[in-house]
């Protein structure tokens, strides 16, 4: 975790991060160095102000590489001067919380790791202070503070709060009070707080999240600051400028109000989101209505409606153009008579963020898929490729020669491995998920049945896929033999290029009820239907459809290189599947209709042998 702590003029400096001192805080401004982190412009500034001490603690932790998932931390605390032990408590709550956040799960929701975080802390502390009284005389030893902590996910944020310091959202024109004191009232002598760290052996945490956008700024501030400035004021201080500029007017115009407390005020502008997180999508999938059915020159969303392409009473998908940039997408969303249907909202959310995941760093092979940047609706929005599907040209007897359909598969399954490095099963190769685009560039499309890890339960229990297609491994009735693997997307990419060089279904066309066929067939080799395919291709066909998961191609790298490396070094040729293998139930049927004809024969010569 790269962080940056403040108490103060004073600086703790951890692990690294760039930054440029002033003299009273620091600034942090980094640039984004990969799709997936943040752009942040982080500005401090604190005073002492009429006080003796200084309580006021703040600190910032940025994610290392491989602590990504957990995004950007900063959390503020204004310690209770009870015996001279403020800073004591805010310095200890904040480190504990910024460097015991990243110790969390990655897959913890962001309040359930803040809230164990929290409750450790505030049991340590109200320990603590239970064995200083018994120590020393009186109450006036216990060390507590305030806190609040801002998370920044993905596309949203999250808020934990106790206390009376406070968290404000610049949106616009807009400054808006995240969290809410938690005093005694409103009034000046009223100012006692009911609820800090350490005050009591339970801590209630208040939590708010929400989502983020570009532009967004957070200002946290200790009372010392929020306590003389309005809204108003602390809207205008913060409009404009940098964040270091902001925080440190902040400071000077409180203590120019005659505060009486540590002013001390963080800011932070997002100036660049990092990489949404599947949470982020399935928040919008639940809470943004469907479109309504869509007709050519609608608009939503700056978004010009040209068609309709695709309408199954599941999704529908159009073709639209950004009326800002010229730029033309498919828009994909529900029918709307599924639109409040949870199970397909949480799917297509989940294509929407994993298609997002793959294909962030543009590879060629796969339809590239955008996150709107601030939608109304919920859709998703893929890269508009003009060309024609696989299918339609197979359909259309379109003849293909093998040095053609050779570098064409090549493409294809450089992008299934592209998928499998992710950790993603495809579970839908097929013609109709193949595109050539006009630019001659083969691209595999449509992950809304992949899965991912994160996939909704009712994804994963659907047994998706196309019948003739599918591996034979996957309509055993034993659950665990039947899941899709990186084998069975070989398995279906196998059977694309087998129709692809001869037009015909090695198996021909599968039932789920007819499974069967697999086990009483084996495959012709593609030569014997087209002559000129050559016998090294055959070998790798037959050994990417071989119905023995184990004498299949393991990976999508193995048959890419076998691909590549053609007749310079050929496979070996598979051999034929033994009948025990292909159908044991046939194997006994024949061994029990010759031992009938061997009953029935030896009946024969005993009853008509002649005798002596």
């Amino acid at each position: 975790m790269h962080q940056l702590g403040w108490a103060g003029s004073k600086i703790a400096y951890l692990s690294g991060t760039t930054f440029v001192r002033h003299q009273h805080g620091a600034r942090e401004s980094t640039r984004q160095t990969t799709e997936m982190s943040f752009d942040l412009d982080i500005g401090y500034a604190s005073q002492l102000g009429p006080r003796t001490t200084l309580e006021d603690f703040a600190s910032v932790g940025r994610p290392l590489p491989h602590e990504e998932p957990w995004g950007v931390i900063a959390a503020i605390a204004d310690g209770v001067s009870a015996g001279g032990l403020g800073l004591e408590a805010a310095q200890t709550t904040v480190m504990s919380l910024l460097r015991d956040y990243y110790a969390t799960p990655a897959t913890w929701d962001t309040t359930v790791a803040l809230d164990r975080v929290i409750t450790a802390q505030n049991a340590w502390l109200a320990d603590h202070n239970r064995r200083r009284s018994g120590i020393r005389s009186g109450p006036t030893q216990a060390a507590m503070t305030t806190l609040t902590a801002l998370v920044l996910r993905g596309h949203s944020y999250t808020l934990a709060h106790v206390g009376d310091s406070r968290a404000y959202l610049i949106r616009g024109t807009e400054c808006l009070q995240l969290t809410q004191d938690h005093t005694m009232g409103t009034l000046p002598f009223q100012n006692g707080l009911v609820r800090a760290v350490g005050l009591d052996d339970g801590v209630r945490v208040d939590y708010e999240e929400g989502e983020l956008r570009i532009g967004d700024t957070f200002v946290l501030t200790t009372d010392g600051v929020h306590g003389v400035l309005s809204r108003r004021q602390i809207l205008d201080i913060t409009s404009g400028g940098d964040a270091q500029s902001a925080s440190e007017t902040l400071v000077a115009q409180a203590l120019a109000a005659n505060s009486r407390d540590n002013a001390t005020a963080l800011v932070i502008r997002i100036k660049g989101l990092a990489s949404s997180r599947l949470e982020d999508a399935n928040r919008r999938g639940r809470q943004l209505p469907v479109p309504s059915k869509l007709l050519p020159g609608d608009i939503l969303d700056g978004l010009t409606v040209e068609s309709c392409v695709f309408s199954n009473g599941v999704h529908r998908v159009y073709k639209v153009k950004d009326l800002s940039k010229g730029g033309a997408y498919a828009l994909k969303t529900l029918h709307e008579a599924r639109a409040s249907d949870p199970e397909e909202r949480a799917m297509l959310a989940h294509e929407a963020w994993l298609g997002a995941r793959v294909t962030e760093r543009g590879d060629r092979g796969l339809v590239r898929v955008f996150e709107p940047a601030d939608p109304s609706c919920f859709y998703t929005l893929f890269e508009w490729i003009d060309g024609r599907m696989l299918s339609d040209m197979l359909a259309a007897r379109e003849a293909f020669s093998v040095s053609d359909i050779v570098q064409g598969a090549s493409e294809v399954v450089r992008a299934l491995g592209r998928l499998h490095q992710f950790g993603v099963i495809h579970r839908d190769v097929k013609p109709e998920n193949v595109l050539r685009g006009v630019d001659g560039q083969w691209r595999l499309m449509d992950l809304g049945v992949a899965l991912s890890g994160k996939e909704p339960e009712s994804l994963k229990t659907l047994h998706a896929g196309t019948p003739s297609y599918m591996s034979p491994e996957q309509w055993e009735d034993d659950p665990q033999r039947a899941q899709a693997t990186r084998q069975s997307d070989l398995f279906g990419f196998g059977v694309t290029l087998y129709q692809w060089l001869t037009g015909r279904l090695p198996y021909g066309e599968i039932e789920p009820y007819q499974v069967g066929r697999y086990r009483r067939m084996d495959a012709v080799a593609p030569s014997r239907i087209r002559p000129d395919v050559p016998i090294w291709l055959d070998h790798i066909v037959l050994k990417a459809i071989a119905k023995d998961p184990r004498h299949r191609f393991e990976t999508a790298e193995e048959l890419l290189l076998a691909l590549e490396r053609g007749a310079s070094r050929p496979l070996a040729a598979a051999g034929h599947t033994p009948l025990l293998e292909r159908d044991p139930l046939r194997l006994w049927q024949v061994a029990f209709g010759i031992s009938v004809l061997l009953n029935v024969l030896l009946i024969y010569w005993l009853a008509f042998l002649p005798r002596r």
